[in-house]
């Protein structure tokens, strides 16, 4: 039976894509699960229309991201929080933390995801903060200061 995927599903293909699955499976599990529809040509037709939206989203979103990067790479963020005497925060400084100062410093608004720390900022410094789509890399730089 040939389905047309609602979501990305691991191992068959990611959504919007028509692809081929045993009846069984197909009745029993992935479309009362929500995660396909049966492939009628009305459905192939809003899945192509979906496919191209979404690509065309993803291009204008990697340049938003161009955009905001160039732009963050000029402003100065500063995150001030408390530290102990040895430079040491006593909360460390994660992604949400970063995306709210971008957005209150610097008036730029970066989407959840976008930033790749490999683990949360827990001393007092400057450092570079990874930001990556897929097919959009940059960086910024912030600085961490005691309260």
């Amino acid at each position: 039976m040939k389905v047309i995927l609602v979501k990305d599903v691991k191992g068959m293909g990611r959504a919007h894509e028509e692809v081929a699955v045993a009846d069984g499976y197909a009745l029993n599990y992935m479309i009362p699960q929500k995660l396909a529809i049966a492939a009628t040509p009305i459905a192939r037709m809003e899945a192509e229309t979906r496919r191209k939206q979404v690509v065309d989203r993803s291009a204008l979103d990697a340049a938003l991201l161009n955009e905001n990067v160039a732009a963050l790479a000029e402003a100065r963020i500063v995150i001030t929080v408390k530290a102990n005497e040895k430079g040491h925060l006593y909360d460390a400084v994660d992604e949400e933390d970063i995306i709210a100062a971008a957005k209150e410093q610097a008036h730029i608004d970066l989407s959840e995801g976008v930033i790749k720390l490999e683990k949360p900022i827990k001393e007092l410094g400057t450092f570079d903060i990874p930001v990556a789509t897929i097919d959009t890399f940059g960086k910024f730089t912030i600085t961490v200061a005691a309260e």
